[in-house]
This record gives structure tokens, sequence and C-alpha cells, in this order.
């Protein structure tokens, strides 16, 4: 069953230069993915792909000048502005990537749940002590914040989980312990997307993989294809695999786009060795390739 789609998101910020002077700057364009019950989908891309950005489309938090086009559903039924607003905080649950979400002012026990006996089984599972439910967020270190974020996210039975970088500032070990509780999330029937730079954790995990440049999904594979380049699609796809630690660090030529300044075709042209004069006519539609799609005229 499909907990979440999201159909062709744009998403554009408006800006105003001078009093009479308008314009929108576009960051998200044609973007899609599918989540699916009992699976966990993790996002991955550079910085500024966009990520963030869809996690806040999602569950609603946008700022009042973005402007957005596309569809979202839950379960079948159209995810509008009221859904979204009934669902955040239970069935639609958030890890968020700053560790300012929780409230100064309220002890962080009570931000993680009302519930004391689920309370002390979420604490024991993220080796935090017990007197931590008294303290104020201010007195907790940056690891101890993000493990109460997901705490919190987690103290209900939500159906979809969005975590954000949930794991930067957590050990190796408290991080695959996080993963680990997210593929139980998932294997329950319930859905995570899992926003991650760290791809290599991400694929021991997760079930597939989208990846995203420039604001559009250029690619959404299986995470097996992760453990050869050539079962890959996308040529970006594979500069993120060649990218990894354990398949020589090599970086990529080039930059990604600015979103005021991108390409009038396929947003990786510029760098794609593939390049010819059709891909910078007009964006390719996706397709399905080896049981993957992609969005690459020479995918094959």
């Amino acid at each position: 069953m499909n907990i979440l789609e999201v159909k062709n998101l744009s998403l554009a910020f408006r800006m105003y230069d001078g009093a009479f002077s308008r314009r929108d700057l576009s960051v998200l364009t044609n973007l899609s993915i599918t989540v699916r019950g009992g699976e966990i989908l993790a996002v991955a891309g550079s910085s500024g792909s966009g990520k963030s950005l869809l996690a806040h489309a999602i569950l609603g938090i946008l700022p009042k000048n973005a402007v957005t086009g596309g569809e979202l559903f839950w379960c079948g039924e159209r995810l509008t502005p009221k859904l979204q607003q009934k669902l955040r905080g239970k069935d639609l649950a958030f890890v968020p990537q700053s560790v300012t979400y929780l409230d100064p002012l309220i002890r962080v026990g009570r931000q993680v749940t009302k519930d004391d006996k689920r309370l002390a089984d979420l604490f024991f599972r993220y080796h935090l002590k017990k007197e931590v439910a008294r303290q104020f967020p201010h007195e907790l270190s940056g690891g101890m914040t993000r493990r109460i974020l997901i705490s919190a996210a987690l103290a209900g039975n939500p159906k979809l989980v969005i975590a954000d970088e949930p794991t930067p500032g957590l050990s190796p070990h408290l991080a695959e312990h996080a993963m680990k509780h997210f593929r139980e999330i998932a294997d329950s029937g319930a859905a995570v997307l899992l926003i991650t730079h760290d791809i290599d954790l991400a694929i021991r995990f997760a079930d597939r993989v989208a990846v995203f440049y420039a604001g559009t999904t250029v690619e959404t594979a299986n995470a097996s294809d992760f453990a050869d380049e050539n079962l890959l699609r996308h040529p970006y796809s594979r500069v993120l695999y060649r990218a990894m630690p354990q398949n020589g660090f090599a970086p990529a030529v080039g930059s990604q786009p600015y979103a005021g300044a991108l390409p009038r075709g396929c947003l990786f042209a510029p760098r794609c060795e593939k390049c010819t004069a059709e891909c910078t006519k007009a964006p390719p539609a996706p397709r399905v390739v080896r049981g993957g799609e992609v969005c690459c005229r020479h995918a094959a």
C-alpha cells in the first residue's frame, strides 16, 4: 500500500526586489516519489538538492512565501493543508535535522511522551538516563538532543516517519541502533522516509533509494543496486557511488547549479560526459529501466 505519493511537486519562493518587482525562485521541479508501507525509502543527494524542502512540503510547514504545485496523496487521499495539520505529530511523525526544534521552556521528558512506561522504554533503547527526562533542552549535548528528537517522533505509532538527517552527532553504535529502530518501524507495516547524506549507512537498512539533484528526482533504485556502479542508471547516481569512501572517494567535476540559474534541459547536463544536444533542450521524462525509474535519455 502506498502511504505517501508525491507527484510532480514544484516549489518556488516568492521574492520581492523593491516595492513593485517580484520574482519566483524555483527550488523544486517535477519531483516525484512514492513511499510504501513496510519500507524505508532513503533520499540521497548533495546539500541544496531539495531533500529537507520535500520534508517540509509534506508536513505543511513551508514559509508563507512558498508557492507549490503538483499533487500529494496520503493513503490515496489528497494531502490537503487541513489533513496535514490533522496528521502531523500523530500518523505523520518528523525527526528534524535541526536540534533547535525542542521547546526550551519544557522539560524534555514531557516533550517525548506523557506515557511514563513508553518514555522509560525509549530512554532505555537510546541509552538515556531517566534523570534526563527532567532536564531542559539547553542542558543536553547535541547527541542527546538528537536521541530525544528521535524518541519523540517514535513515541506513538506513526504510519509515516520522516527522518531528516537523524544520525549526525551520534556515535556509530547509536546511529546503527537508530537505523535498526527505523527498520523495525517499517517491518511493522509503517513507512520511513529517510533523508540522509550517509548513503553507506542508509543502503544497509533501506529498501529503495531516491536520488535528488538540483531539486528534482533523477533516479529511484533498489538499495541493493548501490552494491555495483554498473547497476545504477543515472550518471549522477554513479557520481555518488564513486564518492563513497570504499569506492575511492572520487570527487566530481563541476557543481550543482544554483536554484536561480538552472539549465534549460537536463539539470545534470553541464556535468555529464554523455550529454548531447538533445539533453540541453528539455528535461528528460522519467522512465522505467531495469526495474528502477530514471530521468536520463541515455540510461540503459
